[in-house]
Formats: structure tokens, C-alpha cells, sequence
């Protein structure tokens, strides 16, 4: 076992530089995907449109869902993170979890 003054070793280090860098590429796409959505909600208010399009998040959930699955990923995991993430944006959350993001 390692103790706390034991060098990391160098394989450790460089896939933990890889998971901070997928964690920064992860917080950037949420901020663009959280400008999307806000745009296209301002768009559907406009327009009068209803907020939610269940047939078109019907159709997310299935490719994403395919996506995972090809991903070895597992589908009801990938779905819960979309749902969360999408119903974030329709709950009213947007602005609180954006931080000026739509501005």
C-alpha cells in the first residue's frame, strides 16, 4: 500500500490529467447545451409554442439510449442523465444552473 508521500505513479497520473480534461469538456458542453436550450425556449415563446415536445424527447431518449448501447454504456444510466439534465432546463432551474449562460 501507498503511503501519502509515495510519487504517484506516472500511468495513475496520466489517466487522472485524462478525467479532469473529459470533466472540463463536460462542464463546456453543458454550458453550450444550456445556450441551446435556452435559445430554443425564447424561440418556442415566440412562436407560442408549448415548452415541451414529448415526441421529440421521445426520439432523444431512443438515440440516446442506441448511443449508449453502442457506447457500452448503460442505457437506463445515459437516460437518467439526459432526463435530469433536460429536465433541469424545463423546470425553471435553467437560469440558476446556467449562471447567466442564456445572457
Amino acid at each position: 500500500m501507498m503511503s501519502t508521500r509515495d510519487p504517484v505513479p506516472l500511468e495513475l497520473r496520466d489517466l487522472r490529467d485524462s478525467i479532469d480534461n473529459i470533466d472540463a469538456a463536460i462542464v463546456y458542453l453543458l454550458a453550450e447545451r444550456f445556450r441551446c436550450a435556452c435559445k430554443v425556449g425564447k424561440l418556442k415563446a415566440r412562436q407560442g409554442m408549448l415548452a415541451t415536445d414529448p415526441e421529440r424527447e421521445a426520439e432523444q431518449v431512443a438515440r440516446l439510449r442506441h448511443l449508449a448501447a453502442l457506447s457500452k454504456l448503460a442505457p437506463d444510466f445515459v437516460e437518467k442523465v439526459f432526463r435530469f439534465v433536460d429536465l433541469s432546463c424545463g423546470i425553471g432551474e435553467l437560469e440558476q444552473i446556467s449562471n447567466n449562460v442564456c445572457n
